[in-house]
């Protein structure tokens, strides 16, 4: 049997990583400015992380539903604390796709309603629901014809209340500064009307955090740089480095049911082990304020270039957008290839970067040399 192959790869073979640096099985470093679509939040190999995930794997035979909920009731007060939302509910399940497919369940079963406004570039992961709300023909099989769904532009809040006003709404759902979008961010004005028209109108507001949450815009969620709070807050991605899980944080107002939501593999035990010390982390070395702070100083920097080619850098913390006058290949390519260091992408001509949180100011100095020494590639 062979991989089913949906994923191009570039021809490296990375074998460790510590940090924001990765090395391939030629001993060549690199800068990691991706970190794997977000999902590392503290950096490759911490020495902490790696100690607790070891420690829980080693009791392994303590599987058990009590160990389990142990952890899972740890991990909801310490995100509770961090975040600010000690009053909302958790439920842990496996990937942000999963997070927010619980999400619009519970929406629809609040509502009674069916009907979901999304943003038209938002992507909300791959599980059916998911891609339901997803505005993406790569992956929308031709039997979804997205009937409940209208996709509607991003901080033009006008046609939202006009669908809203129709009723029948069960939930907005928005991801405040949008990954695959671009990085395109959603403005207060238009969030905190939104969020205004969402309970005039009886809907669940939505917040996917899955990729701009955690720490990464450098407030613990992007949407607390807009004034808003949301009824369901989505995540995975960082919340435990790069370790399968997902979460769903969930308002008081909803009344949780047995039976309602399920997961075999969700909140397990190495899962929560794996969280616990992402966040041991985040709280001992200021990966927050360090995102913020180093997020500022690399965008900064990157404009100071002064290159023809970059049209605009946009983002918030270490989620950044660099726009380009040409196809992101043109320069990711020669970036990996001469300069060892990877980069994202988004759209035609957008180099996405998502790094560790943990870069620091010297390492963004270092991304931008290599990026001015960059001669883009003809395709």
């Amino acid at each position: 049997m062979k991989l089913f192959d949906v994923y191009p790869l570039f021809d490296v073979n990375i074998v460790k990583g510590k940090g924001c640096k990765v090395w391939d099985d030629k001993g060549q470093e690199y800068l990691d400015l991706y970190g794997g679509h977000a999902v590392i939040s503290i950096g490759h190999s911490h020495p902490h992380y790696i100690s607790k995930v070891t420690e829980q794997l080693q009791n392994i035979g303590f599987y058990s539903n009590s160990v389990i909920n142990k952890l899972q009731v740890q991990l909801a007060e310490r995100l509770g604390k961090i975040s600010g939302y000690d009053d909302y509910q958790l439920f842990l399940i496996n990937s942000g796709a999963e997070a927010n497919e619980n999400a619009l369940k519970l929406a629809s079963f609040k509502t009674g309603n069916t009907r979901v406004l999304s943003c038209e570039k938002a992507f909300h992961g791959r599980t059916s629901l998911a891609v339901e709300v997803t505005n993406n023909p790569k992956i929308v099989a031709p039997i979804n014809d997205n009937h409940h769904v209208r996709f509607l532009p991003l901080n033009d809040l006008e046609p939202w209340v006009r669908e809203l006003s129709k009723g029948g709404v069960a939930a907005v759902i928005l991801e405040c500064i949008q990954g695959v979008g671009g990085i395109q961010m959603a403005t207060p004005e238009f969030a905190q009307g939104l969020a205004y028209a969402c309970k005039r109108y009886g809907a669940v507001l939505i917040c996917d955090e899955i990729q701009c949450g955690y720490g990464r815009s450098g407030k613990f969620f992007a949407h607390q740089w807009l004034g808003i709070k949301p009824d369901i807050i989505t995540v995975a991605k960082g919340i435990a480095n790069g370790f399968p899980m997902g979460g769903v944080l969930i308002s008081p107002e909803f009344e949780p049911v047995y039976g309602q939501l399920g997961t075999t593999f969700g909140g397990n035990h190495l899962a929560c082990a794996a969280a616990l010390a992402t966040l041991d982390v985040f709280e001992n070395e200021g990966l927050v304020e360090n995102a913020r702070e180093v997020g500022d100083y690399l965008m900064e920097g990157i404009r100071n270039i002064g290159s023809s080619h970059i049209k605009e850098v946009r983002g918030r913390g270490l989620m950044i957008g660099i726009e380009l006058d040409m196809p992101h290949a043109m320069v990711r390519k020669p970036l990996i290839k001469h300069e060892h260091c990877f980069t994202g992408c988004a759209g035609q001509n957008i180099l996405r970067l998502l790094p560790p949180l943990c870069l620091t100011k010297a390492e963004a100095d270092d991304f931008i040399e290599r990026l001015i020494r960059v001669k883009p590639e003809e395709l």
